[in-house]
């Protein structure tokens, strides 16, 4: 089963073989806890977007047309359930996270030694922390998943080259922020 590619193992759960379903949550999970924990998400939060992700792929999984990479699809899926997420959390007036502020201010002495002993990619992290949501969702689609420029735009709406665009306007502006904390 292992061969089987991910558009493969979806095409097969939408025709009604749901146990395709877990393979694809065993080859994904660690990627969109990651997508959600780069987004500012805690661990248990990320835990439980991930969930909710196979939640709707189960859901809408007719809607799937197996064209282009399932990961595009499960990724629009995954930007969507980050949305309602935090829609709901502030709608409710939960804190979900840490703010800017409270990073640059610290909380703690262990934020102190952690800064020493991490230096550069907790600075990046902060920097990171900093951008608009959606300059740090492209970042993460971009670096961290390593998705294809094409891949990117057909999550978010957009064409290959507009993808592009947004991936060096979005570097540009964390490097400028990364270079305003690493002098102060």
């Amino acid at each position: 089963m292992q061969t089987l590619t991910d558009n493969a193992l979806m095409v097969k759960v939408k025709s009604g073989d749901l146990d395709k379903l877990g393979l694809l949550y065993e080859r994904h999970k660690k990627k969109l806890f990651g997508f959600f924990y780069n987004m500012g998400n805690n661990p248990s939060v990320s835990e439980d977007l991930v969930q909710n992700v196979f939640v709707r792929i189960l859901k809408y999984r007719q809607s799937y047309s197996g064209e282009g990479p399932f990961t595009a699809w499960m990724f629009s899926m995954a930007r969507n359930v980050n949305y309602d997420h935090h829609k709901k959390v502030s709608r409710e007036g939960v804190s979900w996270g840490i703010s800017p502020e409270d990073v640059e201010k610290g909380t703690g002495d262990y934020l102190n030694e952690a800064m020493d002993h991490q230096g550069d990619s907790l600075l990046l992290n902060r920097a990171l922390g900093l951008l608009s949501s959606d300059k740090r969702e492209i970042l993460l689609l971009s670096k961290y998943r390593e998705l294809k420029f094409q891949e990117i735009g057909e999550i978010l709406g957009c064409t290959e080259g507009a993808a592009k665009v947004r991936v060096h306007r979005a570097l540009k502006d964390l490097k400028t922020i990364f270079l305003q904390l690493e002098t102060r």
